[in-house]
């Protein structure tokens, strides 16, 4: 046990929690063929095998878990003495790993950009994956920071509101609902929705949706990212219940429309959040006050013109509502 590196206990945690060499890959930038490599070296060192592999999945055996229980502690370990020696240097220097769902991509790297002219010696690390993930990685102390969409309940985080968060409904342009006004919930109980996996916040928001309005609608493919529903969309396979951030693009080229449904927006908010006890250091401090104070007002303006898409669909008392919720946030 003694031989094994750093590097191959990030590589390995990166890979079980995603159950993929594939997906590891990607989030670290290496090929596929470089983390297997670590992770044969690994199994070598421990002497037994860390993943099983059955059809195309990938698991973990026993020595997997404990490993990934070990690797869990030592980078969480590492990542606070990289936190207080980051506090003794004061803000001159340090690194933020920021986890996002996906949904959040859309806006945080520009805002990242934003700090970076006034913090340009603080290194920012972005980690993109679901609801559940981000929610392990906080646990694991393997982040700094999580932006998503309701604030991690199942952990003991401190969460930060930063920006409310519309969520709209969207068809292709020739969708016999499109040019409909005041569609009644109820209606959605004919058509299909395509859905974003399992412990996605925006599945979260939609089953919500749905289960307030008592809709139940035909349910499509299961999508694994925005981008995917987009295309699926505007290919005419079914609705989806999308962030409204995620459709500005589309929304101007006309690829897209926002379904005008009573109910809709639904407003939720943006959220940053850390474990409760974690000691920030002076660089994550400075990151998440300059989100809590700019967040919101970036958002509004970034995507001014995608609101003004939907805010002229509604009613008067409507449109109060709707502008009440962004002074609120």
């Amino acid at each position: 046990m003694k031989n094994i590196t750093i590097r191959q206990l990030q590589i390995f945690s990166i890979a079980a929690r995603h159950l993929s060499f594939v997906r590891a890959s990607e989030e670290l930038f290496l090929t596929q063929p470089a983390v297997s490599m670590q992770i044969r070296q690994l199994e070598e060192t421990v002497g037994m095998p860390l993943f099983d592999k059955i059809g195309k999945k990938l698991y973990l055996t026993e020595a997997g878990r404990q490993i990934e229980r070990t690797a869990h502690e030592v980078l969480g370990a590492i990542k606070n003495a990289q936190d207080s020696l980051a506090a003794l240097g004061g803000l001159r220097a340090g690194l933020v790993t920021v986890a996002l769902v996906s949904t959040a991509k859309y806006f945080v790297p520009r805002l990242i950009a934003l700090f970076r002219q006034s913090h340009p010696e603080i290194e920012l690390r972005i980690v993109i994956s679901n609801r559940e993930a981000l929610i392990q990685l906080l646990q694991n102390n393997e982040v700094d920071l999580a932006i998503m969409g309701r604030p991690p309940q199942e952990i003991d985080a401190a969460s930060y509101p930063l920006a409310r968060h519309p969520h709209v409904i969207i068809a292709a342009p020739d969708h016999a609902l499109a040019p409909r006004r005041k569609i009644k919930p109820e209606e959605l109980n004919q058509e299909t929705f395509l859905i974003r996996e399992e412990g996605s916040g925006t599945r979260l928001a939609m089953e919500s949706f749905f289960e307030t309005e008592h809709v139940e609608p035909r349910r499509g493919m299961v999508m694994g990212s925005n981008e995917t529903i987009k295309q699926a969309v505007i290919a005419g396979l079914g609705l989806g219940f999308i962030s409204l951030h995620t459709i500005a693009l589309e929304l101007k080229a006309g690829e897209l429309t926002v379904l005008d449904v009573k109910g809709m927006p639904m407003m939720r908010t943006w959220y940053a959040a850390h474990l409760r006890n974690k000691h920030l250091s002076p660089a994550t401090a400075a990151f998440k006050d300059f989100l809590v104070r700019e967040a919101g007002n970036y958002l509004d303006a970034a995507f001014a013109e995608t609101s003004v898409h939907v805010r002229n669909r509604l009613t008067r008392t409507e449109r109060m509502a709707y502008d009440g919720n962004a002074a609120g946030t």
